[in-house]
């Protein structure tokens, strides 16, 4: 940035940041002045909505005209830059000066006086300040004070930011959100804390905080986590004690009465502190004269100074049950709940396992999410607003933390790796395939699923050789999302039967010693261990607790619900994965869903995006492909066994196709409509297949290989199979296979890089198809059957596999929730391709390396896969809610029945 101009601002030298954006030194080239320009956060200029809020709040806030607060002198954007221009006030901040140590009285209340009287001058034009702190406040060289950000948290707010009161108490930081952020939590008011809306008081409250700190050089509420410090604020008393013995009694009694949580029984207005210590000041001898306008009494009795607190803490238990539903019930005042927001561009990958993990000491938050077309891991301190993604982790799900919390494992698609939280290369563990699910044990051992239908295994944290540790009984599919318990003897499990629903699966715990299996409870999904000494687990979106004797490997209670709500994947057509989890320490963290919310269902989209949602839901759907006529949908469905499907578009209805279980998948239609082929693994290892599309006779093995073989895709005339196979030195390569005489197959493309989802162009001379030699996955192009050149066809990376429009002029792909369009063309051997542009945007499915969506015969329209939070179920895949201090709320459940 340094070195840019922004309007007619030159940016110099970066000097300061924080949750709001970046502040750099900068000139302004119109008035030959020196100015403090704020570059807040690329999202906020993108979103129309709240720049308008902002302009408007901005106008108000530039209308601020004190001696006492530094100058808003003007607002520019220029694409996705926002910058306000600030008075640039040299010399120190006073959270600098206070690192020095306490504050002289007289200093103090110089200083304090001048930030009293620009609250007071604030709150007149009815603007509050939101985020009083040490660090918003600069003292000039002469003595002068500058308050800082007057207002900004209010105007970069996303809306109104009440919360419901059921939820309290509740704090909401959403990444594009700084209204209330993570850094400020010491200085936040009660009201602010539990979430509802800040007023003239919580400015009060935080003007008392600082006061505090300036007299103490210390921190009026501290803690080793978030948690801690919101606790603090809301329970904790303050440390009267920790003023110096000098302190003039009516100081303390300002204190006082600026720091009662009861905001009705707070310090009204701020000017009544202003006129206090101007008194004061006069005439410091006569310590009665102080606050004589704030009415300040002599300390009440305890009985009576607690009458406020209890009428308070009554009235706020009135209306949560007014609010609540009746299987609720009054959260503990320990439990906090946080609403977080990850980048606009960013949509966690809920899929599988938890996308959102927390670091053992529950500062730091690890999550999946898809940005840019590209599936990463995201790292984010809780005192940061933003995620950034950890090199090298492209594709990875299901991660799962250390114990020392120094490194994160991952899963891609057939891999298990490790990466440093502080970035770096990850390194490779081992080799896996479906994988569901990992946890790591405190003797460094890591214990995984390595596939949709086996038992588990153990790996050292240091790579090596996987060895097996539960072997399927007889009639069970899979045993999967494997968690340590604290000793690291024995590993909690969910075993699945064939045809059973994840919600109904059994519950059960191995001794890694003797292998024994010892079965805890029947119905449920997803087993964790809280350290609050009970199992945890998921029901049709729900969590259940009970108490659990580590010792006994036994449940001793009844089991009830605690947390109504989360986004689970436990029903007949899910894999069992639950999106929560939680630290050591009682911070939780889950993804808020109603039921089951990780459905695909079939929709037809037309050009501009608008979308219907196709009858018969209930199931999972996947890799839909239409017939030549338009007319049915070759679709997989995961009914436990997953099996391919004929679905008729205007009858509403579907007929079976194969019969065999788990593994069929990837269907394609032959351009006569008479067969469809498809991928299966009836015979051990995928490869592939073709059946007639009625039904009708036994399916036939095109293949025979001892790789794995996916997505076949026929050449306009049928005769030819283009497929992916993979290879254990070079990843995915493309084949393709000559469906008359001997039906050899031949290599198209070999490179260490992977190669996916082959499609002919209609004329048959191109094949389209993606790979990630680039570093990501990108669409290119190459003639058939070559040689010759190659042509990429995306610029910003892909999440599904190409398709080519029916003429063969374009070519489509998704990135991200968009859907891209490319014109293309092709003459004798070159090729040509103009930019991509976007179609449309939408919640559907992404497929990496299988096709997810198709494109109609005429090219009009498209048959996707609606999630299930947009076809009626409802979740949101770009938050996330923090619960601080959860076990008590367990606690407090099981002793309620879980009401």
């Amino acid at each position: 940035m340094t070195g840019q101009t922004i309007a007619h601002y030159k940016v110099g030298a970066k000097i300061g940041a924080g949750g709001m954006g970046e502040v750099y030194q900068a000139t302004d080239t119109k008035l030959n002045r020196e100015v403090a320009l704020k570059i807040l956060p690329e999202q906020f200029a993108k979103d129309h909505d709240r720049m308008s809020r902002f302009k408007r709040e901005a106008q108000v806030l530039a209308s601020l005209n004190h001696p006492n607060i530094a100058a808003i002198h003007g607002l520019e954007q220029e694409g996705d830059t926002l910058a306000i221009a600030l008075e640039l006030v040299e010399g120190p901040t006073l959270a600098e000066r206070i690192g020095e140590g306490a504050l002289a009285l007289e200093e103090t209340l110089n200083i304090v006086k001048q930030i009293a009287e620009a609250l007071e001058a604030a709150h007149e034009q009815g603007v509050i300040h939101r985020d009083l702190k040490p660090a918003n406040v600069k003292v000039k060289e002469d003595g002068q004070v500058k308050v800082l950000d007057f207002g900004l948290a209010k105007a970069l707010e996303g809306g109104d930011s009440e919360e419901d009161v059921g939820n309290s108490p509740t704090l909401s930081i959403a990444a594009t959100q700084a209204g209330m952020i993570l850094g400020t939590a010491a200085y936040m008011s009660p009201e602010q804390a539990r979430g509802q809306k800040a007023d003239k008081r919580s400015d009060v409250w935080s003007f008392g905080v600082v006061l505090f700190e300036m007299l103490t050089g210390k921190r009026l509420f501290t803690g080793d986590t978030i948690s801690d410090v919101l606790a603090a604020v809301l329970r904790a008393e303050a440390d009267w004690d920790a003023l110096p013995e000098d302190t003039p009694p009516p100081i303390r009694k300002l204190l006082r009465r600026c720091l009662t949580r009861e905001r009705k029984q707070r310090l009204q207005a701020i000017g009544e502190a202003r006129i206090g210590i101007d008194e004061f000041l006069e005439n410091p001898v006569d310590a009665s004269v102080l606050m004589s306008a704030a009415s300040v009494a002599q300390p009440e009795p305890g009985w009576k100074r607690l009458l406020p607190w209890a009428f308070g803490a009554a009235m706020t238990l009135v209306a949560i049950l007014a609010v609540w539903s009746p299987w609720e019930t009054a959260t503990p005042t320990s439990t906090m709940r946080l609403k977080v927001e990850i980048a606009p561009e960013e949509t966690l990958f809920t899929g599988q396992g938890a996308a959102a993990v927390l670091s053992p000491d529950g500062k730091m938050l690890a999550y999946v999410a898809i940005s840019s077309g590209t599936r990463e891991l995201y790292i984010r301190p809780l005192d940061q607003l933003e995620g950034a993604p950890l090199s090298g982790t492209e594709g990875a799900s299901d991660p799962f933390f250390s114990p020392d919390g120094r490194w994160i494992a991952f899963f891609t698609g057939n891999e298990l790796k490790k990466v440093s939280v502080t970035g770096g290369a990850p390194l490779t563990l081992c080799s896996t395939e479906v994988n569901r699910g990992g946890t790591w044990g405190p003797d460094d051992t890591i214990v995984f699923a390595p596939h949709v239908t086996t038992g588990l295994s153990r790996v050292p944290a240091a790579g090596g050789t996987p060895e097996e540790i539960t072997t399927r009984s007889e009639g069970e599919r899979s045993h999967r999302w494997p968690y340590f318990l604290p000793d690291g003897k024995a590993v909690l499990f969910m075993a699945q039967d064939q045809g059973g629903s994840y919600d109904d699966a059994t519950i059960e715990v191995v001794v890694l010693a003797t292998g024994e299996r010892k079965v805890i409870h029947e119905g449920g999904t997803y087993p964790r261990y809280l350290p609050s000494g009970h199992l945890v687990y998921a029901r049709e979106g729900t969590l259940f607790a009970a108490p659990f004797d580590v010792n006994r490997l036994e449940i001793t209670g009844q089991p009830a619900p605690v947390l109504e709500g989360v986004v689970s994947l436990g029903a007949s057509a899910g894999n069992g994965g639950t999106q929560f989890a939680f630290s050591p320490g009682g911070t939780m963290v889950y993804v808020p869903g109603e039921g089951f919310a990780g459905g695909w269902h079939l929709a037809r989209a037309d050009r501009s995006g608008d979308s219907t949602v196709l009858p018969s839901k209930g199931v999972v759907y996947l890799g839909p492909t239409l017939s030549p006529d338009g007319k049915r949908v070759a679709v997989e469905i995961a009914l436990n066994t997953n099996d391919l499907w004929v679905y008729e578009i205007e009858r509403g209805t579907r007929s079976r196709l194969t019969f065999q279980g788990d593994g069929n998948k990837d269907p394609d239609w032959t351009p006569d409509g008479k067969r469809i082929a498809f991928a299966s693994d009836r015979d051990g290892v995928l490869n592939l297949y073709w059946k007639r599309s009625d039904g009708a006779g036994e399916a036939e093995r095109l293949t025979t290989s001892k790789n794995q073989q996916r997505v076949p895709s026929f050449s306009p005339d049928g005769k030819l199979l283009a497929f992916m196979e993979e290879n254990s030195e070079t990843s995915w390569d493309l084949w393709v296979l000559d469906l008359e005489g001997e039906r050899k197959a031949e290599p198209f493309l070999v490179t260490p890089a992977l190669e996916a989802g082959p499609t002919f162009s209609p004329d048959g001379r191109w094949i389209a198809y993606g790979s990630n030699e680039s570093g990501r996955f990108e669409v290119y192009v190459r003639p058939f059957p070559g040689p010759g050149g190659k042509w990429q066809v995306s610029t910003d990376g892909i999440t599904d596999i190409p398709h080519w429009s029916p003429d063969g002029s374009r070519i489509y792909y998704r990135n991200g929730e968009r859907i891209m369009v490319v014109a293309v063309s092709g003459r004798g051997d070159s090729f040509q391709t103009g930019k991509p542009v976007v179609l449309f945007e939408g919640t559907y499915a992404s497929g990496g390396q299988e096709s997810v969506y198709d494109l109609s015969p005429d090219g009009k329209r498209f048959v996707m896969l609606k999630s299930g939070v947009d076809a009626g179920e409802k979740s949101d895949r770009r938050h996330l809610t923090l619960v601080f201090n959860w076990f008590d709320e367990v606690r407090n459940r099981l002793e309620t029945g879980g009401r």
